[in-house]
């Protein structure tokens, strides 16, 4: 007894309608995709243990209190050098940056060693102060022979508590 072997025809696959599907797809899903960029900023927090050495008092460094009303520039020597008001914009009131780079710049021409200045915040400035008065102290765009080039002012960033206003308690 023999049993017979029915042959199977293998059909073919057909994966046009599957290619032109991905030819559509891929550069769809490609346009749609965010692209994110990562920065790190370094930055020195204070000491938790509240000390405060002779050496660092000697050390003074260049200050910038960020209030919820104004910025002020402290000399390296503690002298109050400015006392930026917010300037009047068509959508309300906004930190004065530009004036703040302009005075940096000034105090970078007289300290052209110095690379660090402590930012002392109030507790209720908003993040988006806090960035962006970082990114005015680290440097500003400015252009040489036709290219635009990021200039460093005071790029080693301490971060701090801003002392109580003189007069209030």
């Amino acid at each position: 007894m023999f049993v017979k072997r029915r042959e199977h025809d293998e059909g073919d696959l057909d994966i046009t309608p599957f290619m032109n599907l991905m030819i559509v797809l891929v550069p769809v899903l490609l346009m749609s995709m965010v692209f994110s960029q990562i920065t790190i900023l370094r930055l020195n927090l204070p000491d938790l243990t509240g000390s405060v050495t002779q050496s660092a008092e000697k050390n003074r460094q260049l200050e910038v209190v960020l209030r919820k009303e104004s910025l002020e520039v402290y000399f390296p020597s503690g002298v109050l050098l400015k006392t930026i008001e917010p300037k009047d914009t068509e959508d309300g009131k906004k930190m004065d940056y530009e004036t703040l780079s302009l005075v940096l710049r000034e105090i970078k021409k007289q300290y052209k060693d110095k690379s660090d200045v402590l930012l002392l915040s109030e507790a209720d400035v908003s993040y988006q102060s806090l960035v962006s008065t970082m990114d005015t102290v680290r440097g500003f765009r400015t252009v040489v022979a036709t290219s635009a080039v990021e200039v460093e002012l005071f790029p080693e960033i301490s971060l701090g508590d801003a002392p109580p206003r003189r007069g209030d308690s």
